[in-house]
């Protein structure tokens, strides 16, 4: 008899337990940081619509179906979206657990690409794989982030004091050297740059000594020249600098991609010749345009106004991913959020920076807007890694914050 009572109680709490799930998942969901999705939403709807317009009089590229690459791009859009929302409904004890698995899944791709990687633009850095192409380097970007972040929070767990030591910041090297050697050897320097700017953020965040960002910056400025002088950076990579130095050099080669980056923006003005309507773009004159030099199209053909409007919405999502670091109360949040800002943020300036000439040309796409699946995957992972430690600072007990968070938290 009490069997049979027990089973009736169990049966009757199961649409209970159910009901009681879609709730807090309703909930999580209507806690979201809006203004962060907003932002990177409208940044894919926009860089969709440059995508199309870059290839839509490109058969070259896309074998007599104009819309082939707009088609593309929504469907790594929809993926990207998905894979946020996984990362958002994560258990936040789970993403720390996933954190050397990410780490570990990223170098491994990247010691693929040394081992059977195509080389696509002069660098070894794809894996292509039934007809489908993806860059680990994309992946490794963000697995350095959390894997340096996770160092630092299982370190500091327990400790009396803040100070990030000299231990630390030797294993958040290592945590980013193993990547950034097997990068190097492909050779990428754009994403090499990208990752060196973020390792800096990240041991920014850290709380490290003064000196050791001093020691740090030395180090890289001794570590560029060293590349150049022995021989390390490819032909075209030296000349790309030489390029971006003076433009004219050689008007037809290396300088070739800037300078008609340059026209097409200039041809913009203030609102734009029209989406569709650009002379430079839709002529084809500017080498990948919808992957690296995308930034132009907007220049060109939404003008001042539009290319505007990209940077704003960019500059949202620093601003979310900097407030979500300052929220939280959790080490591997902090870390993993302002990291992420690095990221996106220096990205963000070297691709918009060598469309307007002011940085030297290194094939880094523009998040959220350039075409590509993997650079999409990974930004979309990252957001929803900032989605999910929003979500946990907004659930946490006042009791765990202290008086200044607190404010943050009800502002």
């Amino acid at each position: 008899m009490s069997n049979r009572i027990q089973a009736t109680r169990a049966t009757a709490a199961r649409p209970q337990r159910a009901a009681s799930s879609r709730r807090v998942s309703l909930m999580r969901w209507s806690d979201i940081d809006r203004p962060l999705l907003v932002a990177v939403v409208a940044l894919s709807v926009i860089g969709c619509s440059l995508i199309w317009s870059a290839t839509l009089e490109r058969d070259d590229l896309t074998g007599g179906d104009p819309r082939a690459f707009l088609f593309k791009q929504v469907v790594n859009v929809v993926l990207g979206l998905g894979l946020m929302a996984i990362v958002v409904m994560t258990d936040h004890r789970w993403v720390r657990i996933l954190a050397p698995v990410a780490y570990l899944l990223a170098v491994t791709g990247l010691v693929l690409v040394l081992v059977m990687g195509s080389t696509i633009n002069g660098s070894r850095s794809w894996l292509i794989i039934g007809g489908m192409s993806f860059q680990p380097s994309e992946l490794a970007k963000l697995a350095v982030v959390v894997g340096m972040a996770l160092v630092v929070a299982e370190r500091s767990e327990g400790r009396w004091r803040d100070r990030v030591g000299t231990v630390d910041v030797l294993l958040m090297l290592a945590v980013a050297g193993v990547p950034a050697a097997l990068i190097l050897t492909q050779p990428d320097l754009g994403t090499m740059l990208v990752l060196t700017a973020t390792v800096f953020g990240v041991i920014a965040a850290s709380g490290v000594h003064r000196r050791w960002l001093a020691a740090l910056a030395a180090g890289g400025v001794a570590a560029a020249a060293g590349a150049v002088a022995s021989g390390m950076l490819e032909q075209y990579q030296i000349l790309r600098f030489l390029a971006f130095t003076d433009p004219g050099l050689d008007p037809r080669g290396a300088g070739y991609n800037v300078e008609q980056a340059r026209i097409a923006v200039g041809n913009g003005g203030l609102f734009g010749q029209g989406l569709f309507g650009g002379s430079q773009t839709q002529s084809g004159f500017v080498p990948e345009q919808h992957t690296d030099f995308v930034f132009t199209v907007a220049g060109e053909e939404l003008g001042l106004v539009g290319a505007t409007l990209i940077v704003a919405l960019l500059g949202v999502v620093l601003w979310r991913a900097l407030r979500i670091a300052v929220r939280t109360d959790d080490v591997f949040g902090r870390i993993a959020a302002a990291g992420i800002a690095c990221w996106f943020g220096f990205q963000a300036f070297q691709n918009i920076g060598m469309c307007l000439g002011i940085m030297p040309v290194t094939g880094v796409p523009l998040p959220f807007v350039s075409y590509g699946g993997s650079s999409m995957f990974a930004s979309m992972l990252a957001v929803g890694l900032l989605q999910n430690i929003h979500l946990r600072t907004s659930s946490a007990p006042a009791s765990r914050l202290t008086p200044a968070k607190r404010v943050l938290v009800r502002g």
